[in-house]
Order: structure tokens, then C-alpha cells, then sequence
């Protein structure tokens, strides 16, 4: 049963694909059926820039226990960034 959980974020940042680096600008969060992941449902990363072509895309699958590994270490980066006094919000994407 496909679930249709799906969160959409506008992001600012970058991503490596098969052209090269280029500039995302959405990140999608979903839980559903992977396309290539061997499992029943996974938890869907989607960064992307709707503003290039087809291949301004990145896509990953990860079961649920590596989806909360990666939140938990994500949340100690951002974290640990704050505490030590960077101002992300004054920094410009590049």
C-alpha cells in the first residue's frame, strides 16, 4: 500500500550528479515505495532544481534505521555549527 507521505522544503545548496555540480533548490522528504532499494517502503531524499534539466536531481532511499542514524548526525552538525558561534544565516551559497 503506497503511503503518500511527502514533504517538500525549499532549500539552498548544492548537489554532485552525473553533469556535474549544479545548485539545488528543493529537497523532498517522503516514506513510500523505493524504485531501487530492495525494501517495502523507504524513507525517500529527493534534492533537486526544478529549474534545470531532468538530471538536476538526486534521489536516495534509506531504511528507516539509517534515516534516523543520518537525522540524529545531521542534527549533532547543525548543532555543534550553532554552538561554536557560525552565523549561517549570514552565510551566501556560493
Amino acid at each position: 500500500m503506497c503511503t503518500m507521505i511527502s514533504n517538500t522544503v525549499g532549500v539552498r545548496g548544492a548537489a554532485k550528479g552525473r553533469p556535474g555540480w549544479f545548485s539545488i533548490t528543493k529537497a523532498t522528504v517522503g516514506f513510500d515505495h523505493p524504485v531501487n532499494g530492495g525494501l517495502e517502503h523507504a524513507v525517500l531524499l529527493d534534492f533537486s532544481n526544478y529549474d534545470l534539466d531532468a538530471g538536476a536531481r538526486i534521489a536516495v532511499e534509506l531504511d528507516l534505521a539509517s534515516a534516523r542514524a543520518l537525522v540524529d548526525k545531521l542534527t549533532a552538525a547543525v548543532a555543534a555549527a550553532e554552538a561554536g558561534g557560525f552565523a549561517p544565516d549570514s552565510e551566501t551559497w556560493r
